[in-house]
């Protein structure tokens, strides 16, 4: 970037075509930058989501969660904001002069929780398919960097998609107490 501007600034003329190239040149080298940033941020959010969920998981648990399990830590994932929510609707609620104190925030974790609930209830939340051994196992073995977050292989985990899974385990739970019942 500095040998551009160097070059820039020995050019004669503002529209002359070795400008206009070189200016060129340094919005193609911006975007790119820009590209890479979202990676990272992306990878930076995705890594934060894992290692939350990978903290709830217990440290000797071995086998994976049942679909009721992963739904009910789901649904205390999407409660990760509600105290800081409710300390902001303190300090909103104490004088008058506060009323717009912290309005951003409270906006951005709105608006999170939001598209979250409705990525949940309709296609899916980009996550580690924790009822899955081999991801669980995975998930166990990844070292918390944002870089390494690529390498895991993430489903869209839905709310029909644990349902769906429900369905078969609730058949073997009535299996085997149907079993007990014609063994006794």
């Amino acid at each position: 970037m500095t040998n551009l501007r160097k070059e820039l600034d020995k050019c004669k003329h503002p529209n002359s075509r070795k400008t206009k190239a070189l200016g060129k040149k340094a919005r193609r080298q911006n975007n790119k930058h820009k590209v890479r940033l979202g990676h990272a941020i992306k990878s930076n959010i995705m890594g934060e989501k894992l290692t939350w969920f990978l903290g709830q998981i217990a440290e000797d648990r071995t086998t994976p969660l049942t679909p009721q399990e992963f739904e009910d830590l789901i649904a205390l994932y999407m409660q990760r904001f509600d105290e800081e929510l409710a300390q902001i609707n303190l300090k909103q609620s104490i004088g008058k002069h506060r009323a717009n104190q912290h309005a951003a925030r409270k906006d951005v974790i709105t608006i999170t929780l939001e598209k979250e609930r409705n990525e949940y209830k309709s296609g899916g939340m980009e996550l580690v398919n924790l009822c899955d051994p081999l991801k669980l196992k995975m998930l166990r073995d990844w070292d918390g960097s944002a870089l390494s977050v690529q390498h895991l292989k993430l489903d869209l985990v839905s709310y029909n998609m644990l349902e769906r899974l429900k369905k078969p385990e609730e058949k073997l739970t009535s299996t085997k107490a149907d079993e007990q019942m014609e063994t006794a």
